[in-house]
This record gives structure tokens, C-alpha cells and sequence, in this order.
């Protein structure tokens, strides 16, 4: 059934929930699907990620110039490297950058997330979370924080704010960087590139 059709009897907080803070419904002529690492479609639950791939008449075939060949299938499906969940009724939810998703003992953890709830605290002005490697785990997250003027922020205080917001130990940074500025890019976005060099080989990496 169409979505709208299913959700009549929704009241105004599940719709809220489900529908009005996601991404949306792909446009009419669109395909889209959520791809596991092996190019394996992942269950629409609303909580499997996957990368976002998406395919239509007015989807590019490839790049100016044949530029990043690799995120364009022979048959037509373009890798955008968005990270996505997708709702049973067909809703979306992007929560990273396929480089910026950390993989930690074989499970993924959305850094996108992590910023918006350690910059929920009172305290923090800026937060950015990079994947450091890890023998152990293969990455592990660390957050760059930037304090608001007067505020000491610790690793415990960021940690304990992400358990009260339902994250689990396992997920929680094991090592922060206090800054006085996350880097930026042109455009204003954080600039991770810049963090992943100059901290992933540091060997106050968490084993």
C-alpha cells in the first residue's frame, strides 16, 4: 500500500517520529536501495545500514571527466557513499558518510550521531568523531571537542552523556582531543581528513 494510505491512523507524535524528521520518500522514477558491504540489499527496518544507491533517468551515468569510475555499476546504479536506514514504509534516514562510519569489532557506529548528542551538552560549542585504528577492534572513535569559553570537558563527562542518551559502552569514545577549533573545510564542513592525520597515528591510541 502507499505509505500515506498505511499511516492515516498514525497520530501526530509516531508520525512526528517516523516521518516528518526523516529524509523523505525517494521521487517518483527514482529506485533506491540500501546496500550492505557485499552489494547485498539490507532489511527496510528502519535500524539495518547500508550505503544509499540510487537510479533513474535523471541520475548521472558517471562524472565529469570519468572521475570515481568505482561509484557507478554497469547497470546504472550510482554509489552516493551516503550512509542510510530505510523504514518499512519507505522512509530515509542518512547518518554518515560511508568514510566517516566507524567499524568497531565488526559493528558500525554512525560518528554523524555521536557529534549531535556529545554537542548536546551544555558545556561543548563544537564536536567532531573520527575513527582511530585499533589492533584489537580495527577502529575505534575518538572525539575532538571544543569546549565552550570556561568549561573543562573530560573523556568521562562525554562518556557518561552518551550512555544517558542510549548509546552502549562498547560504542563510547575511548580518547579525546580538546581544541580550540574543529578544522574546517572550504564549504564549512569538519574537516576529518585533517583530524584522522594528525591523530590516527599517534600511539595514545587505545589498544
Amino acid at each position: 500500500a502507499w505509505p500515506k494510505q498505511k499511516m492515516r491512523d498514525w497520530d501526530d507524535d509516531r508520525l512526528r517520529k517516523e516521518v516528518r524528521i526523516k529524509a523523505g520518500l525517494a521521487l517518483p522514477g527514482v529506485d533506491v536501495r540500501i546496500v550492505d558491504e557485499a552489494g547485498q540489499d539490507v532489511p527496510a527496518d528502519g535500524v539495518s545500514i547500508g550505503e544509499l544507491w540510487v537510479r533513474g533517468p535523471w541520475i548521472a551515468a558517471s562524472y565529469r571527466g570519468g572521475e570515481s569510475p568505482d561509484r557507478f555499476t554497469k547497470d546504472g546504479w550510482f554509489r552516493t557513499g551516503d550512509v542510510a536506514t530505510m523504514s518499512s514504509e519507505g522512509y530515509f534516514v542518512i547518518v554518515d558518510r560511508t568514510k566517516d562510519l566507524i567499524k568497531s569489532g565488526g559493528e558500525w557506529i554512525s560518528s554523524v550521531d555521536m557529534e549531535g548528542d556529545i554537542m548536546a551538552m551544555a558545556g561543548v560549542l563544537e564536536a567532531a568523531v573520527v575513527a582511530l585504528p585499533d589492533v584489537k577492534w580495527q577502529e575505534r572513535p575518538m572525539a575532538a571537542v571544543v569546549p565552550r569559553e570556561g568549561v573543562t570537558v573530560t573523556l568521562e563527562d562525554v562518556r557518561g552523556h552518551l550512555l544517558g542518551r542510549g548509546w552502549e559502552k562498547w560504542q563510547l569514545p575511548d580518547r579525546i582531543e580538546i581544541l580550540d577549533a574543529v578544522p574546517k573545510t572550504g564549504v564549512g564542513k569538519f574537516d576529518k581528513k585533517v583530524l584522522r592525520a594528525r591523530y590516527g597515528v599517534s600511539d595514545q591510541n587505545s589498544g
